[in-house]
């Protein structure tokens, strides 16, 4: 039998102004995740997408100073996590510095997601971090723990 090559995907997106903060952000990415049982199956990354979330999120309102166009999409392989915001400057992983309050935002999801990458839109840019749940043996090992 052939296998279908058709992609099946369900997505989600939300405009996020700097007025609205981050948590906004963080909440909204859960309540969705939860719609793919993750809470249950994958706490661990549940918290790693959420906190890339916050990462992505905070750079473009700080960095940015723009609102920010958060999308999840979940192609049933990877969950693409986009941010999309009003500038055309890509960001730059910078070197870790010791004394440095920040900066080590853009490292910590490279470190979290599967994979991170960043293009340059006509009107500003997206930044998207793809993370792949764990093999449903991998997950069936969580069912009952507690």
């Amino acid at each position: 039998m052939a296998q279908d090559s058709s992609l099946r995907a369900v997505g989600w997106a939300r405009s996020l102004p700097v007025s609205s903060g981050v948590k906004a952000a963080r909440d909204w990415t859960r309540t969705h995740l939860a719609a793919l049982d993750w809470e249950r199956t994958a706490p661990d990354l549940v918290d790693s997408v959420v906190l890339a979330v916050s990462e992505l999120v905070t750079n473009a309102h700080v960095h940015a100073r723009s609102t920010a166009q958060l999308i999840l999409t979940w192609d049933t392989e990877c969950l693409h996590v986009t941010v999309h915001d009003a500038s055309s400057r890509l960001p730059e992983q910078r070197g870790s510095d010791d004394g440095a309050l920040g900066g080590r935002g853009l490292l910590l999801v490279d470190a979290l997601a599967d994979d991170l990458q960043a293009h340059p839109c006509p009107r500003g840019k997206d930044v998207t971090a793809c993370f792949q749940p764990p093999p449903a043996s991998a997950r069936a090992g969580t069912e009952g723990e507690g």
